[in-house]
């Protein structure tokens, strides 16, 4: 039995499993060390989120690297982004002059991500990239393309492998689509509560 077996009772259905998980971060992990040949790149995850994929992909990348990592906030604690960034945590070393990769665990509506690429131009970098563990397109709210992603999936919303919904699932091996009736029961209580 699955020690998480029971977490798996809140998920609609199972999008990509585990294996196939693996087989697509070592395969990105090869892409960018050939890419980035001769170079140190700043390796930046955003946390929490994007942690168990970033652990993961760095492991496949046969680079110099320099960890770092950022705790961004764009979602507070709905289902969607409000497109305020608010930087909980920045980095500790200057990127001025050096090559960045911003590792987030979903591409959505690309708010938070382009303002971080921005702000990263702004510091100096001399270039900045995105690799995610997913893409979701039908979200995006600004032209922004991820330059390294493992998966697109629907517009749904997905749990597992370090996606959350409100602190729970990240610890899912599988991403799935979670349950509607989950959050929207939180979304409403969460209404009642505020009056």
């Amino acid at each position: 039995m699955e020690a998480n077996a029971k977490m798996y009772g809140d998920i609609q259905e199972v999008l990509i499993r585990r294996e196939e998980i693996a087989n697509a971060v070592k395969m990105l992990g090869d892409m960018i060390t050939r890419d980035y040949e001769g170079k140190a790149p700043v390796m930046v995850c955003i946390l929490k989120g994007a942690s168990v994929f970033y652990v993961d992909l760095l492991r496949e990348i046969d680079l110099p690297v320099t960890m770092e990592f950022m705790i961004v906030s764009s979602y507070g604690k709905g289902v969607a982004s409000t497109g305020n960034v608010r930087i909980r945590k920045d980095l500790d070393y200057d990127i001025s002059g050096r090559d960045v990769i911003l590792v987030e665990d979903i591409v959505d509506t690309g708010l938070t991500l382009s303002f971080l690429k921005k702000m990263f131009i702004e510091r100096g970098a001399q270039s900045v990239k995105i690799a995610t563990l997913l893409d979701k397109p039908a979200r995006r709210k600004v032209d922004l393309k991820a330059d390294y992603y493992c998966f697109t999936v629907p517009d749904a919303f997905v749990v597992g492998y370090g996606l959350d919904y409100a602190e729970r699932y990240r610890n899912l091996p599988d991403i799935g689509i979670l349950k509607s009736e989950i959050y929207e029961k939180r979304s409403e209580l969460e209404l009642k509560t505020a009056f």
